[in-house]
């Protein structure tokens, strides 16, 4: 299955609120009147993609095509080029798409470090292992450190994870100190010779300070071996809490010095418009995004492709 039709799949639900419920909204004929406006805004609102970017589609709408026959094409053109202009965002991040790792920092010399936090059962473990095996497959040595010392169900299934995917695992006892796991993880990674250090994170919500200022000291004792770690500061978030999700990146991004989001579980959820919700409010891009529940249903995100996917039959 080709890149495209993985994330047609995986934004499958979502396409079905806009290929069924909205397209059926306008009928070649019609006069595109305030009351079709509103309704397609509140269905636009229902894939999470927020208030303020609906209304500036809706916005575009009327004033490119208000009061007239409506033209089905037409309607659907102008959407799909404000949603790309929407993605974006205003530094227009583009990857090169023939380099699946193009969203990631790179150190100059030595490891690359990648610190993933977020709060509970978003999926961050099997973020953290997707990107793994997407750094491996592209000829990357990953050491992964265990930083989720509070669960050890958790340090447990990234073991495993490291296990199957063939990588070393720096760990310790249930309790430990994470950011001392952090410090033997870039220990670890240098004396290897790695390209990448990935550190996991404790589950945590976003209004927990005492858990917010250890993703700080974590940072500052990273630093102490190498200066500048970590290179990528990954907050992933789960698809399927919509408008949640801009609360979470906005409290994280304060505390990790959030560089991107790993949008986890987008084929599980109707709201993946909140992708454009988030991409709105924030200064950092959607760098990855889920697409399904095996190890290699990772898409690097693409706007345009995002777009594509959507409006495809």
């Amino acid at each position: 299955m080709g890149l495209f039709d993985r994330l047609k799949r995986g934004l499958e639900k979502t396409k079905q609120i806009l290929r069924t419920d909205i397209r059926d909204l306008f009928k070649s004929g019609d006069i595109l009147d305030d009351k079709l406006l509103q309704d397609f805004e509140a269905r636009l609102i229902r894939t999470d993609m927020g208030v303020a970017a609906s209304t500036r589609i809706v916005e575009k709408l009327r004033t490119e095509h208000g009061g007239r026959t409506v033209n089905v094409d037409a309607i659907w053109k102008t959407v799909r080029e404000e949603l790309t202009e929407l993605l974006k965002g205003t530094n227009d991040v583009r990857w090169d798409l023939t380099n699946p790792l193009s969203p990631l920092k790179k150190a100059a010399s030595g490891p690359t470090v990648i610190l993933v936090a977020g709060v509970n059962g978003v999926g961050k473990t099997t973020s953290i292992a997707k990107l793994t095996n997407l750094l491996m497959k592209n000829g990357n040595k990953v050491v992964l450190a265990a930083g989720d010392t509070f669960r050890a169900a958790a340090v447990e299934q990234l073991t495993m994870w490291s296990q199957r995917l063939g990588c070393p695992i720096v760990r310790k006892e249930s309790n430990s100190d994470p950011a001392a796991v952090a410090f033997e993880g870039v220990q670890k990674a240098v004396e290897v010779g790695a390209d990448y250090l990935i550190v996991d994170t404790a589950g945590r919500l976003q209004t927990q300070k005492n858990l917010m200022d250890e993703l700080t000291k974590i940072r500052r004792v990273m630093q102490k071996i190498i200066p500048d770690a970590p290179h990528e500061s990954l907050l992933v978030i789960d698809a399927t809490t919509g408008q949640n999700g801009l609360s979470q990146a906005k409290s994280f991004s304060q505390a990790i010095g959030c560089t991107g989001l790993v949008l986890a579980k987008l084929d599980g959820t109707a709201r993946g418009g909140v992708v454009v919700a988030i991409r709105q409010d924030m200064g950092f891009p959607v760098k990855y995004i889920g697409v399904g529940e095996q190890v290699d249903d990772i898409e690097l995100f693409d706007p345009i492709g995002f777009v594509d996917a959507l409006f495809s039959k």
